[in-house]
């Protein structure tokens, strides 16, 4: 920074040379948040009108000042006000460089803006506007504006971005989860799902949330993986004075309300299981199938957060900022259950799914300033996130299943229940570090992450002639449905996660002109992963079920003989695919059915220079090399004969990139961006294990290990006409050679799998972006604020004729299609209302987003694609804040309460709906409207 003070001060005696005026340049500091820069600040020449402000670095600038003595005063809301006397030489250059400390009087306002200064949308705006490469952020002041809870949701608000209803898949211009990356701090983290590269967004709630970015443009710094860009999550950290703040709150869904609701038996409240040191085996033995029921389905939140610092001598100072919380929610579907391959192979026209889902958020963060150039930082997050399920299909009697009728005749009465409980226990740990001396500068981050993602006993039961157990006839009951064992079955799956991650920078300011960057990053994870089921094999083919409600009166040590004596008549047997060597097949425990392993390295060092050649231009190229080593071995009963293998793939990547910058005024850049990434597999599409759902089935494929190339390009205008107001237009385009897409089989069994489709898939598209302040009160502060984004996109991809492979063929009936998960156009809008009454300040506000028809899997063979079709959703957002720390907030949330749906095109039967993998388990509903009520008290 003094080297950039330096190079403003040549510029201003440049100016000013010949004659007989001088300059005070200098910069302003935060010094209760480790000497960070104060934008904003307030400049004046005391007993003139003649000032300026900070910039977003602290930096401030008064020319043409005649020689003479000046008192300079410095303030600032919440801070204390400083005059400092300074001497102005003809054609020379005074630098003052100031600290601010808060007051203690305005302890309240002193929060408040140092909050802004870190989070607000014009501080985030004007890094967008100095950045090196095309980024764009959210913080937390206008997440909280918008109602915005997590980070799934703060992403879905940034242009050329959107979320899949029903599910954590996020899309950035139209790409999915396979071309993001997402990290904490810089550092990657982890995924939380077996069918996921990156971590539920979701887990992210906003109390640990400083800002969340999106970088579409690549740059060297970044993994090679990357083609829709990269989703970096800033955590929080303790600023100002020392603060606790509390929250509760409470509300319900509209759907769930009125509802019976059930959970699964055994877990908890906060979403704990409390049986995984337990044999699966011992665990059916002893504990029941049936779901139990729970209190009233009313939502819940609360937590607490604080902060503290401690200073020391030489100024050094230790900060701590906490927070826990914990959410829970309910949520009632109703709709359809569709499984269409080749034929209808399922329907239940008439379905009903219950979760209780629940997330236990902790974090910490310790600061250290050692001085103003030396920083430590430690950050660890501790997250808990649960989803409960029981879902009832066919509830009408009407449900079917070509395989399932004992009469061929009879078409009507196959339900299924299905109950499982999902968690994910998630531990980040971080350190991190800041370091300056002269013109060195070193930023580094050491990470290792954690990861236990169990689905322990998914309890499922098939029954046919369920119709009878609706009518008024006492004498005839329906039957289990019983064509293979695990029909009827109880299912446990566990995966674990380790990871170890690292990135340092070095940046050297050669001159004021060149900066360099040379760093290093890599990684290194290793998943392991096991299933296994036991199913119900049911002997007595003639067994009625007399209450479909009270299946704990069948499958219950009773009624099945552990001593494998057919004289004692049981009613059923338990089965196991992979028995111990020594044990039967039946009654007894079992290895699990499936496992896999998978081992990835990556290890890159990269280089580029920051050149600004004027004022006006600023050339950032880039190379990356990176080796890139990835190994899946897997061992899957069902494949058969081809069980048992082991893909690996090594590569070193070359990977080039420039960034440019130029600048037409101060207030308008021109950007453009190209680049060579590369995109890879993820264990779960290599591996070649099938998790079966109730109408869906979606699995890896070993021949899609390898890596595919990617060409980036961006071209942005981007006009700041305020410090708050922007608008700006890109376009973008891609070529991905080598795709990979989700594909349904044209055969009887549906199953998804991935597979490389074709030569090449390209993407074209246009974002516009737009935020203006229509009403503004006398500080210039907005009232009225609108904000929208609009993308369009269009894309292509090759499709081959026939796609051979060791463990699906896919064939195709036409040569292209447009790429998975790309909708044509997504529009994310929202209007602010801000009006102050005295001390009562409350905000009002409504987001809209949308999203087109975009494709969910391809579909091969003669059979169209399953598509999800297009969503609306508006929510309304009431902040009330009564005194200066106390809150009541109020929200709605989904107002439109739009249809979610699926459909298999072009099928015989025309457009059917459908059920998909990347979904809830039925399609065709509504997810009924949010509302809550949020108390925030802070001491």
């Amino acid at each position: 920074m003094k080297q950039l003070t330096l190079f403003f001060a040549l510029l201003l005696t440049a100016v000013v040379f010949g004659q007989d005026t001088g300059s005070i340049v200098g910069k302003i500091t935060d010094k209760d948040f480790n000497d960070e820069p104060l934008p904003f600040a307030n400049v004046l020449i005391k007993g003139t009108t003649k000032g300026t402000s900070s910039d977003i670095d602290g930096l401030f600038a008064l020319e043409n000042l005649e020689p003479g003595s000046y008192d300079i005063e410095f303030s600032f809301v919440g801070y204390e006000t400083q005059v400092i006397t300074a001497t102005v030489v003809a054609n020379k250059v005074t630098e003052i460089n100031i600290p601010m400390g808060t007051s203690s009087a305005s302890l309240d306002e002193v929060l408040i803006q140092t909050t802004v200064s870190r989070e607000s949308e014009t501080a985030l705006l004007l890094e967008q506007k100095k950045a090196v490469e095309i980024k764009q952020s959210i913080g937390a002041d206008e997440l909280s504006r918008k109602g915005v809870s997590d980070a799934a949701g703060a992403v879905a608000k940034i242009s050329g971005v959107s979320k899949q209803e029903g599910s954590s898949n996020v899309y950035v211009r139209g790409l999915g989860d396979r071309y993001l990356n997402t990290t904490l701090n810089g550092l990657s983290l982890p995924s939380n799902d077996v069918n996921k590269k990156n971590i539920d967004l979701n887990l992210f709630s906003s109390d640990i949330i400083q800002n969340v970015s999106i970088s579409k443009a690549y740059a060297s710094q970044f993994y090679g993986d990357f083609a829709a860009g990269n989703v970096d999550i800033s955590s929080k950290e303790h600023t100002g004075k020392s603060y606790i703040e509390a929250f509760s709150g409470s509300g319900f869904n509209t759907n769930a309300i009125d509802k019976n609701f059930v959970r699964s038996e055994g877990t908890g409240y906060f979403g704990y299981y409390g049986r995984y040191d337990h044999n699966p085996f011992a665990v059916i033995l002893s504990h029941g199938v049936d779901p139990v029921s729970v209190n009233t389905p009313i939502n819940l939140n609360y937590g607490v957060s604080g902060g503290t610092s401690y200073t020391f001598k030489n100024d050094s100072k230790l900060s701590f900022f906490g927070t826990a919380s914990f959410e829970n929610s309910y949520e009632y579907r109703k709709g359809k259950a569709v499984d269409f391959s080749t034929i209808i192979k399922k329907r239940f026209d008439e379905s009903e799914e219950f979760e209780y889902s629940t997330t236990t958020t902790a974090m910490g963060n310790l600061t250290y300033k050692i001085n103003s150039d030396n920083k430590l930082q430690f950050n660890s997050i501790f997250i808990n996130n649960s989803s409960d399920e029981v879902g009832y299909f066919g509830i009408d009697g009407n449900g079917f299943n070509r395989d399932s009728q004992s009469n061929v005749n009879d078409d009507i009465g196959f339900y299924q229940q299905n109950t499982q409980f999902d968690q994910t226990k998630i531990y980040v740990n971080q350190i991190l570090g800041n370091h300056k001396s002269g013109k060195l500068e070193i930023d580094w981050g050491f990470g290792y992450n954690k990861v236990f993602s169990r689905q322990p006993d998914r309890k499922r039961f098939s029954i046919e002639n369920y119709q009878l157990a609706l009518d008024s006839d006492p004498t005839t009951f329906p039957a289990f449905y019983s064509n293979v064992p695990f029909d009827n079955q109880r299912y446990f799956q566990n995966i674990e996660d380790d990871e170890y991650n690292g990135r340092i920078n070095l940046a050297i300011e050669a001159s004021e002109k060149v900066k360099f960057n040379i760093g290093y990053n890599g990684r290194t994870k290793k998943r392991n992963f096991d299933n296994i089921r036991y199913g119900f094999d049911i002997l007595d083919n003639n067994y009625d079920i007399e209450d479909v409600s009270n299946l704990n009166a069948v499958f219950n040590l009773s009624n099945v003989d552990l001593t494998n004596n057919p004289a004692n008549n049981p009613l059923y047997q338990i089965k196991v695919l992979n028995n111990y060597p020594t044990l039967s097949t039946t009654n007894r425990p079992g290895l699990p059915e499936n496992t896999y392993s998978g081992v990835l390295d990556i290890y890159a060092g990269y280089l580029d220079a920051q050149i600004k050649p004027s004022d006006k231009w600023l050339f950032v190229p880039g190379a990356r090399v990176e080796s890139f080593s990835q190994m899946v071995n897997y061992n899957v009963t069902t494949l058969g004969t081809g069980a048992l293998g082991a893909v690996e793939s090594k590569e070193t990547f070359f990977l080039p990139s420039l960034n440019i910058k130029y600048s037409l005024t101060d207030d308008m850049n021109l950007r453009f961006s190209g680049s060579k990434t590369v995109s890879t597999p993820e264990f779960k599409e290599v591996a070649p294990f099938v998790y079966e759902d109730v109408t869906t089935s979606i699995g890896g494929n070993p021949d899609v290990i390898g890596f595919s190339k990617i060409l980036n390009l961006d071209l942005k205008y981007e006009w700041f006409f305020s410090r708050s107001e922007l608008f700006s237009v890109s376009v973008f385009n891609k070529v991905i050679n080598d795709p990979i897409n989700l594909v349904v089989a044209n055969d009887a069994t549906g199953t998804q799998r991935f597979a490389r489709t074709g030569d090449k898939a390209t993407i074209y598209g246009i974002e516009l972006e737009a935020r203006k302040n229509i009403l503004s009160n006398e500080n210039d502060d907005s009232i009225l604020t609108a904000g929208a984004n609009i993308t369009y996109m269009k894309t292509e991809q090759d499709l081959y004729a026939q796609i051979p492979g060791s463990i699906s063929s896919f064939n195709f009936d036409r040569d292209t299609d447009e790429l998975q998960g790309a909708s044509p156009l997504l529009i994310n809008a929202d209007l602010s209302f801000t009006p102050q009454f005295e001390n009562y300040k409350p905000t009002a506000g409504l987001v809209f987003s949308y999203f087109s028809d975009r494709i969910d899997a391809l579909g091969s063979g003669t059979l169209g694609n399953i598509v999800e079709q297009s969503v609306s959703t508006l929510d309304f957002v009431l902040k009330n804040k009564i005194k200066s720390n106390f809150e009541i907030n109020f929200s709605a949330k989904n107002l439109l309460n739009p249809k979610i749906r699926y459909v298999r095109e072009n099928t015989p039967l025309g457009d059917v709906l459908v059920t998909s993998a990347n979904g809830e388990s039925v399609t065709d509903y509504q997810r009924g409207i949010n509302l809550s009520l949020q108390l925030k008290y802070k001491f």
